[in-house]
């Protein structure tokens, strides 16, 4: 009996040895969301008219979803706001490279578009990872267009897309139907340059 005990006290302990440690927490998130949504610490990127920008961080009591950072709370951090995006954009650029795309392609086999997507919150921020045009550019060409309805996903396009336009239907209902909407305007991204707004598929209320 006492053997029996001691192994499976044994068993527990490598199991509890073995366990993967919890996944870090991302504290360095800029969230694209609709201009009515705006906080004292949102900012506009380039071209945009119905979109800001805002710091936040990945919800400790509920991970995998996103919390918007208070004046206070963010005075905490230490860090000006322009150095907060640096950071956001290098962790967007990190949690991209452990993520695959999933392209969508026609009967012939071509490449109409790609999506990151699914249930974490986090997957709008991708937007400002700085390697997604070098990482698309054999696919797409030097500029793509991107879309980010809502927190939970990111559309590529190669710039000047049919498929974008027909697609645009869907974007809108997306961004309107969805409580956690993110920008209801189209981004150019190139690489070395900031996310770009070129047009919008919806309309944002203020």
């Amino acid at each position: 009996m006492r053997l029996l005990t001691y192994t499976i006290a044994l068993a527990q302990s490598i199991a509890v040895l073995g366990a993967e440690p919890s996944r870090k927490l991302e504290t360095l998130l800029m969230l694209p969301e609709p201009r009515a949504m705006r906080s004292p610490l949102s900012t506009a990127p380039e071209g945009a008219k119905l979109t800001v920008l805002t710091p936040a961080r990945e919800s400790a009591s509920n991970p995998g979803k996103i919390e918007i950072y208070t004046k206070e709370t963010f005075k905490a951090l230490g860090l000006s706001l322009d150095t907060f995006f640096q950071r956001a954009a290098t962790a967007a650029d990190k949690r991209l490279a452990t993520l695959k795309a999933e392209f969508i392609r026609d009967n012939q086999g071509r490449v109409l578009y790609a999506v990151y997507r699914g249930e974490s919150e986090l997957f709008a921020t991708l937007l400002f990872a700085p390697s997604l045009p070098k990482i698309f550019e054999p696919i797409f060409g030097k500029e793509i267009w991107a879309a980010v309805p809502d927190r939970h996903a990111i559309y590529l396009f190669p710039a000047q897309s049919p498929a974008l336009v027909e697609f645009t239907e869907d974007l809108a209902e997306r961004f309107q139907s969805d409580p956690f909407a993110a920008s209801p305007e189209i981004f150019s991204l190139k690489q070395g340059l900031q996310p770009r707004v070129i047009g919008a598929f919806a309309a944002a209320e203020e």
